[in-house]
């Protein structure tokens, strides 16, 4: 039972895979699918980089740095939110920080990673001397594109799926996918819910749960964002409104997506994700509109410079000689003056000869 439905689209997949193994080691198409997404937001932030005139190598090496706090950060921020389940009673600590370390077992929260890389690259851009909101707006891009391919590291893992719901665009997930163990686990934690267990719906002769796809809610609107900011970058106001741009729209979205979800991790009777994103709204929305004011009151806004092709400068040289002077005019000015001169040696001869004729 490892097929994904989508009946209301009339698409199949049969058999979709969550790991591959290789000389007995099992690898799981989650964590090839991040590494692939890491891989292109480091080539979408190099091209960047090259595009606006700076070190694209400088971005190799924060993009190097980067993957052990974002690990870290997405799984603290996971394991703050939910304690209960790596604190139980009688629980030794040694297999409670065992738990903790295991990412094996799910539990990467994508605000965590975003926050510990923020504060990453601001250590970074300090110790390289870079300037950090144009630092952020080369590397929105490149996170964006990280993003997309990792949502569908979610739909192989068959996690981070929104509620019950028979509408067009419903996911059907086997209900046999999952041991009984782990159905009973999801259960109880509530992602997977009563209404959904009320309505089973048979694919393809097979019980399923039908859900909102959230991964492929969040994919599309952040691929949609992507695209305008592909669209803006080139008439942007100041460094730094690409990147706040990505935090509103894509905290706009995300509380959106986070709504449907049946999995978010709780703070009292809220969800985390969403309190979260309503603050980086609010607070990039406060950046844009404050720089923006200051652009109208006539402050000067900060723009990189992006340099001349080699071509341009030669061309530049090239006009720069011409007005200094052309050899060819200067020759021609020369042999003027020369004439010039002649013909006033001829003159004062005359007037000697005119003279003498009159006192003869």
């Amino acid at each position: 039972m490892d097929g994904i439905y989508f009946p209301g689209l009339h698409i199949f997949f049969e058999k979709v895979i969550s790991y591959i193994r290789i000389f007995k080691f099992d690898i799981t198409i989650y964590a090839i699918v991040i590494t692939l997404g890491f891989v292109l937001a480091l080539f979408v932030a190099m091209k960047e980089a090259k595009r606006t005139g700076q070190n694209d190598e400088d971005y190799l090496d924060f993009f190097l740095v980067l993957i052990i706090p974002a690990i870290v950060g997405a799984r603290l921020y996971y394991i703050l939110f939910n304690l209960g389940r790596f604190i139980e009673p009688g629980k030794s600590f040694g297999a409670t920080i065992i738990d903790m370390v295991n990412v094996r077992n799910g539990g990467l929260a994508v605000y965590g990673g975003l926050i510990a890389g923020v504060t990453a690259g601001a250590i970074f851009a300090k110790k390289k001397k870079l300037y950090f909101p144009l630092f952020g707006d080369t590397i929105t891009m490149g996170v964006l594109v990280g993003q997309i391919l990792g949502r569908w590291g979610n739909f192989f893992n068959r996690e981070a799926f929104g509620a019950f719901t028979d509408g067009p665009l419903r996911m059907a997930i086997p209900v046999e996918y999952y041991s009984d163990r782990f159905l009973s686990h999801l259960t109880s934690e509530g992602v997977i819910t009563s209404e959904m267990w009320a309505n089973i719906e048979t694919v393809k002769g097979v019980p399923c749960f039908t859900v909102h796809p959230t991964f492929l809610y969040e994919g599309l609107w952040n691929t949609a964002l992507l695209i305008g900011l592909f669209l803006y970058r080139k008439h942007k106001k100041f460094d730094g409104e690409m990147s706040m741009i990505y935090i509103a729209g894509y905290g706009l979205g995300r509380f959106w997506v986070e709504a449907l979800r049946t999995d978010s991790l709780m703070i009292g009777p809220l969800k985390v994700s969403q309190v979260v994103a309503i603050l980086c709204v609010i607070v990039a929305v406060g950046v844009i509109i404050k720089n923006r004011l200051d652009i109208k009151r006539g402050k000067e806004p900060k723009i990189n410079y992006v340099p001349a092709k080699e071509d341009d400068e030669d061309e530049e040289t090239e006009v720069d000689e011409d007005i200094e002077g052309d050899p060819v005019e200067d020759e021609e000015s020369t042999e003027i003056d020369e004439d010039l001169e002649e013909n006033d040696k001829n003159d004062e001869k005359n007037e000697k000869v005119d003279e003498s004729g009159e006192e003869d």
